[in-house]
């Protein structure tokens, strides 16, 4: 169901402030220091005044994976529960990256707000920019909740395809899913100006899956026109083509009239061939490709295309006339298993013009318009047949971003390693004790890293501004008995990074800023790190008797204590004084940030790890009297209990006791898994964590401060185990969602990437056949949350999924389920397939809820009369609540 967030003022300009008065900071504020991430310093560790207050802002675990920096100043104000970054603010979280010239961050909501600010002219600046993997927004503003990952943006200007959207508001539902209300899209470059455009106020947009708009009109020169539309759905399709050869044919707009897809394909031998094919626009466009496949039996197979387009745009002479050239080259190749066994090769290349999907003409490159991101990989690896064995491996890479065309490659990545080496094993005799089983091994990473963009693509600037960096790695482990019943192992790990580049931060008082320096040379930096382990076995039977239906439970517990130290390399560390701010600041830093392998840690880690696990299993009587073993079966699959004790802390040094388990029953049908998170610290009135025991503050030994519940179960018919079943959503999976369709099937009812088979059935005998394939699904998940004393649950829903041929020419599906938290029923989806033989009906339902739709296709199955079809179906109603 969809959920827009309460109404505020953040969704309008957030008042700036001036950068050249100095903040107000109240007495409950607290200027401070950004902690380290990951013991990695960064440029967030900027001190912007020598506020210092002792007692340290207690952080929750989603604070503490949150990378956040400003120019100006960060403020953490204790009564409202914000942190404010103002001016050239930044913000990292998971995969997502915000910058604004404000952002305000709600930790006790979760939620983020950012929007611009003024300069001192009274011009807005600094607007916000919210990345998410390679979909980009800029808006006014935005409110972002960083737990549940919904999103409400005001007056965004985005780019799909050849389309630009101007929104005033767009909500972002999940990581796929984004609606907007009171839109304008266009073809202009000028989103806020544009020459024409069209209005709607519902959209839906599904990346690389579809885009739906509700009631539309068009408006050009900003006087509505009559030409309307009730709705409009862009579906995202793409059909592989094979045989002979014939063009498509129609109009273009912008092209004039066309022909597609006219070639010849070429059957070389039994090994290649190849197939030539063109296109032509009468306004003087055309493209060509070229399309081979390869394959040797047991040595190899591939296949390679290339793409050529030269798009016009327009008529020469006209002031909208434009050309463009873009192209695109695909590789795949894979090394068959008994080639060779000591070296492999293969390779996977797809790079080219960023715009080359979105801009090409082709009819085949529709179903790739939301392609965001083109990657490829060249490696060989061998083998040494030596002794010690030795593996080398190089590696191109290559990682092309379609919208910001920004472009990384490896060129290349080498590794290299030696297996381990047992010093004082003898040859051939058993690794028994704390020196035989002593071993090392050795491996090193170089890597040649480049970032450049579209425009520099192989020029001399991409080879300048590259990285290079080699780490070598040498662990030292060891294990051991001690007791006769306790296993123990310890280790030791040493890591040596080299680079050709440095930096050195400096003050540069001409300029009145913070400087970084590139340093061109040789520099190093060495760590390393020390573990122990002791752990062992424990084994117990409880006998109820062989006459027993239950004869016997075996339990058995691993219970482990580890021990982890790592000291601070802080030698690596240099300091300098800024004067940026209005006093003077002593900034630290390391001259490895910014390096391929990072910068050594500061944080000195000393900690004592426990851990428990536990597995039940009974024997029961068999109910067939001639088998006289009993069966065995797993009651409990795992039960695992873990915390820790940091050492050096000053405080709260337990970890939180985290419990675990899960089971499998029916014959492994049945998925059950759970979990629980204890705290053994108290909390205050504000819900923070304090340095003192909870039992000590009244309450239990422990606090629990959430708990899940996850159950799965499928059932299917004898037919579908037997390798009939053809349900899940593949297309979901890509997608990053399920594999089965418990949400709904992501096919569009117009693919033909689904179609029947051909085979010829017997209506009559198939039809009176009594076995019917089926298959059903259900999906159970439980949540309570109570890290605040919210003591409520948080998640409860069932889910259901049921697919059925009843008859060989008609199959039937539906996916619902109940949420009883929200009291009602979530995504449901009615399906219904009819196999016409040369043609296909298509019917799908979601009767009810904020994404209610229905849609009816029918059409031919064969490719060349794809578009002899009737497709009908509804735009789901927007509800913003």
């Amino acid at each position: 169901m969809l959920t827009l967030f309460a109404s505020s003022s953040y969704g309008q300009e957030i008042p700036p402030k001036k950068t050249s008065i100095s903040p107000v900071i109240p007495s409950d504020t607290t200027v401070v220091k950004v902690p380290e991430v990951d013991n990695i310093p960064d440029s967030t560790q900027i001190e912007v005044a020598k506020v210092q207050d002792t007692t340290k802002p207690k952080k929750g675990a989603i604070l503490s994976q949150i990378k956040r920096k400003a120019k100006d100043y960060e403020r953490i104000d204790q009564k409202t529960k914000q942190i404010t970054l103002y001016n050239e603010a930044e913000l990292y979280y998971e995969d997502i990256e915000l910058k604004s010239g404000i952002i305000v961050m709600d930790y006790e909501k979760q939620e983020i707000y950012a929007g611009r600010i003024k300069d001192s002219t009274g011009a807005y600046t600094q607007f916000p920019v919210f990345k998410q993997g390679s979909n980009v927004v800029e808006p006014d503003s935005i409110r972002f909740n960083y737990k549940t990952k919904k999103a409400l943006v005001w007056n965004s200007r985005t780019e799909q395809m050849d389309f630009r959207i101007k929104a005033d508001i767009t909500k972002r539902e999940n990581d796929s899913v984004y609606y907007m209300k009171g839109a304008r899209f266009t073809t202009s470059k000028d989103i806020d100006d544009p020459e024409y455009y069209f209005v709607t106020n519902k959209v839906k947009f599904v990346p690389g899956q579809k885009v739906v708009v509700g009631f539309t009109n068009m408006v050009i020169a900003d006087v509505p026109t009559p030409i309307i539309l009730p709705f409009a759905f862009f579906p995202m399709t793409d059909k592989a083509q094979s045989g002979l050869l014939l063009p498509s044919y129609g109009e273009n707009n912008q092209r004039g009239f066309f022909l597609q897809n006219l070639g010849y394909y070429l059957a070389l031998s039994d090994n290649y061939d190849l197939a030539v094919l063109g296109d032509y626009y009468t306004n003087g466009s055309y493209a060509l490709r070229g399309e081979s496949r390869y394959a040797y039996r047991y040595r190899f197979s591939g296949n390679i295309n290339v793409r050529y387009e030269n798009l016009i745009t327009s008529e020469r002479g006209l002031p909208d006339y434009a050309r463009q050239n873009i192209y695109n080259i695909q590789w795949s190749h894979t090394q068959d298993s008994k080639a060779s066994s000591g070296s492999r090769f293969s390779a996977s290349v797809n790079m080219g013009s960023s715009k080359y999907f979105r801009q090409s003409i082709n009819q085949v490159n529709v179903g790739s318009t939301m392609n965001n991101n083109l990657s490829s990989s060249i490696s060989y690896s061998k083998s040494f047949a030596t002794i010690p064995a030795v593996n080398m491996s190089l590696t191109a890479t290559h990682s092309q971003n379609t919208n910001t065309e920004e472009i990384n490659m490896t060129l290349p990545t080498l590794q290299a390693s030696v297996d381990r080496i047992f010093p004082f094993a003898p040859g051939d005799g058993p690794k028994k004790g704390f020196i035989k089983n002593l071993n090392f091994q050795y491996s090193l990473r170089g890597e040649n890293r480049i970032k450049t963009y579209d425009s520099l693509f192989f020029k001399p600037q991409m080879f300048k501004d590259a990285q290079i960096g080699l780490q070598h790695s040498i662990p030292i482990a060891t294990n051991f008995k001690l007791f006769k019943y306790f296993s123990a192992s310890t280790t030791a790990n040493y890591n040596e990074v080299w680079y050709m580049k440095t930096i050195r931060k400096d003050y540069d008082a001409t300029t009145r800023k913070d400087t970084t320096t590139t340093v061109n040379g040789f520099d190093a930096y060495r760590t390393y790190n020390f573990g122990a382990s002791i752990g062992t076995t424990i084994y117990g039977t409880f006998n109820f008797g062989s006459d027993k239906k239950i004869q016997a439970i075996r339990h058995v517990m691993r219970p482990s204590v580890s021990y982890t130290y790592t000291p601070s390399f802080d030698q690596y560390y240099e300091n300098y004084t800024s004067y940026a701010t209005a006093e003077a600041v002593v900034k630290e830093y390391s001259r490895f940030e910014g390096g391929i392998f990072g910068s050594p840690g500061k944080n000195l880690s000393n900690n004592i790890g426990f851990s428990l696990s536990n597995t039940f299993e009974a024997k029961v009587t068999e109910k067939d009297t001639t088998i006289t073993e009993p069966r065995k079966v797993m009651l409990l699959n795992n039960l695992n209990l873990s915390t820790g004790y940091n050492v050096a802390a000053d405080s709260l040094a337990w970890s939180p006791l985290r419990i675990s388990g899960g089971t499998q029953l029916f014959k492994n049908k049945m998925n059950i898994n759970f979990g629980a998170t204890l705290n053994p610290y108290a909390i205050d009135n504000q819900g923070r964590v304090i340095d003192k025991f909870n039992i000590d503050n009244g309450g239990s030994l422990f606090r629990m401060t959430n708990a899940n519940l996850t159950l799965g179960y499928s059932l299917a018919s004898s037919d579908t185990k037997s390798g009939n079943k053809k349900t899940g959503d593949s297309q979901g999976e890509r997608n990053g969602g399920r594999d089965d369709d418990l949400f709904g099937r992501n096919v569009d009812p117009s693919s033909r990437n689904d179609q029947s088979d051909d085979e010829e059935k017997d209506p009559i005998s198939e039809f009176f056949k009594l076995d019917i394939p089926w298959d059903m699904t259900l999906a159970y998940s439980f949540n309570y949350s109570n890290t605040a004393r919210e003591n409520r649950i948080s998640g409860n829903s069932l889910m259901v999924s049921v697919n059925s041929d009843i008859t060989p020419m008609w199959k039937v599906g539906v996916s619902t389920g109940y949420d009883f938290v929200q009291k009602g029923v979530t995504f449901t989806q009615l399906r219904f397939d009819r196999d016409l033989k040369s043609w296909k009906l298509n019917f799908s339902w979601v009767p009810f809820g904020t994404n209610s739709y229905w849609s009816f296709f029918i059409g031919i199955k064969a490719s060349v009369l794809q578009d002899v079809k009737y497709d009908k179906r509804s735009v789901p109603d927007r509800i913003i609540q």
